[in-house]
């Protein structure tokens, strides 16, 4: 699972849960891979994002570090930290391990790269 597909996941469609979102991880297994910069790709991306989910996402997964609580002003024009984004968001997968609900604490397993949410 992608860091830029986390982003976008809830268990709001539960019976009773009114917050679902975000879903913590906690990973087993994280792999990584080449995937070609698209600097315009990342540059749109970034205002799209819940930036505030994608960090902690990154340091639950023990990356993120050098990421800044808020988005930088400028980012458009600064390649390194385009370049950083667009390692984690697609070049970074959480294997295996778990999702877990904020409001209920169900866990919906990772396996394969792949979240199962039902």
């Amino acid at each position: 699972m992608k860091l830029l597909t986390h982003n976008m996941l809830s268990s709001k469609s539960l019976e009773g849960v009114i917050v679902g979102y975000p879903l913590r991880i906690v990973a087993k297994d994280i792999s990584t891979s080449h995937s070609p910069f698209n600097k315009e790709f990342v540059k749109q991306m970034i205002p799209k994002l819940n930036w505030t989910v994608f960090v902690n996402a990154a340091k639950q997964i023990g990356l993120g570090k050098d990421l800044s609580e808020k988005i930088v002003d400028g980012f458009e024009n600064d390649e390194e930290y385009l370049k950083k984004v667009h390692h984690l968001l697609m070049e970074v997968d959480v294997i295996n391990g778990k999702l877990i609900c904020p409001a209920t604490e169900r866990v919906f397993p990772i396996s394969g790269g792949v979240p199962n949410l039902l």
